[in-house]
């Protein structure tokens, strides 16, 4: 479990849910006695259109406290967030946390505490065993000087929690914590349900207080509470999950789409073992050396020698290349965007059940799935295919 760094932060988050559950059980009271009980039944004789109100009112109240007590759980147990490195100490972080308060890693020195430059760092593999990766100019992956550790693709360093964080879209006190990769489709529909419900409210409420208006019985103050409670929390959710819902089609999220016109992505793509860097492309070799004296990866020969213990007989070339400005990776299309974060199906859409098919996703091509750009960019920088039996992993022993 992780928590807000800033101790106002962490007294909203945990004070919120009650505020929220005051608020639910006002409207609740409203709608059943003052509302349907009291108007329609008992005032207008209208049992049918009460039941019918009933009926949707705790349906849709059924969704959304369901959905929030979801994304509540998902954000508390399984947050999302990456793991520390070695040397993350607790004095570290601490000393950190004191000196970047309101800052961003992601606009901070992004090198302000060194990468580990051991070959055998802890993590690494992970990368140089994947087809395609978000790379830094030297060809290694981007590194996290609070975390102590390699960022994997569309990982973020969340300032609020001092944490990197998978996909992460935005830090939510309504909900418990950051929204991001696990909690990101439970969050969509809570807003989602709670917009409807809202509406459902707002129907109500207006009914009773246009008829008590025009028969001149008064207006009721509680009532009159229910509507502004249900417009404003209406129009924040209803913004809210369609902003999010165009952030799933585009495949983005906030974070993202802060800078998604501006971005230039910086991928290492894997090539055959041996080709040489291109024109507009270098290229680099794993495992890297031990040697200091081939410290730089992006210049290291090709063909090097590699000397760490681990897995002697594997080395995998990759070429470094650039995305053009506000080129997107992971978009995939409308359709498998939408799956990607909601689910392959109508029931996973509707209910929040199965986490998103993206927080599951494994495969040797890359930590996320990529679209049409990653064969674009092969082409456009023109590197060499891969051969059908390398697809694996490159053995040194049968290019002697």
């Amino acid at each position: 479990m992780v928590s807000a760094r800033r101790a106002e932060t962490r007294w909203v988050t945990r004070v919120i849910p009650f505020v929220l559950a005051g608020c639910i059980g006002f409207v609740i009271y409203v709608v059943v006695k003052r509302i349907c009980l009291d108007f329609f039944i008992s005032y207008r004789h209208q049992t049918g259109t009460a039941i019918a109100f009933l009926v949707l009112h705790f349906m849709l109240l059924l969704l959304v406290l369901v959905t929030y007590l979801r994304v509540f759980l998902v954000i508390q147990l399984d947050p999302g967030v990456t793991p520390l490195g070695p040397k993350a100490t607790e004095k570290s972080t601490k000393t950190k946390r004191r000196r970047r308060r309101e800052q961003d890693l992601e606009t901070a020195q992004r090198y302000e505490a060194r990468p580990d430059d051991n070959p055998d760092s802890p993590g690494l593999e992970s990368f140089y065993s994947k087809d395609v990766f978000v790379c830094e100019t030297d060809g290694r992956p981007r590194w996290c000087s609070t975390c102590c550790n390699w960022k994997i693709d569309r990982a973020h360093h969340c300032s609020e929690i001092e944490r990197c964080v998978k996909k992460m879209d935005h830090y939510c006190p309504w909900v418990g914590g950051i929204v991001a990769e696990t909690s990101f489709k439970f969050f969509v529909q809570f807003t989602f349900y709670t917009a409807i419900y809202s509406i459902i409210v707002i129907v109500a409420a207006v009914i009773c207080f246009q008829s008590k208006v025009r028969n001149e019985l008064g207006v009721d103050g509680a009532v009159i509470g229910a509507l502004a409670l249900a417009a404003f929390f209406g129009l924040f959710t209803f913004t809210m999950t369609v902003t999010s819902v165009r952030y799933i089609l585009l495949n983005l999220t906030t974070v993202d789409h802060m800078k998604a016109k501006k971005v230039v992505h910086q991928l290492a793509i894997r090539v055959p073992r041996g080709t040489p860097p291109g024109q507009n492309y270098n290229v680099i070799t794993y495992p890297l050396p031990k040697s200091p004296s081939e410290a730089n990866p992006a210049k290291q020969a090709i063909g090097t020698e590699v000397t760490s213990p681990r897995d002697q007989l594997a080395t995998r070339t990759f070429a470094v290349v650039k995305t053009e400005m506000g080129e997107n990776p992971w978009d995939l299309g409308y359709y498998r965007n939408w799956k990607s974060v909601m689910g392959d199906n109508v029931i996973d859409w509707l209910l929040p059940i199965k986490k998103s098919p993206c927080a599951l996703y494994e495969n040797n091509e890359s930590f996320y799935e990529m679209g049409p750009l990653y064969q674009k960019l092969r082409a456009r920088f023109r590197l060499p295919p891969l051969p059908a039996e390398s697809e694996g992993i490159e053995m040194r022993e049968r290019e002697r």
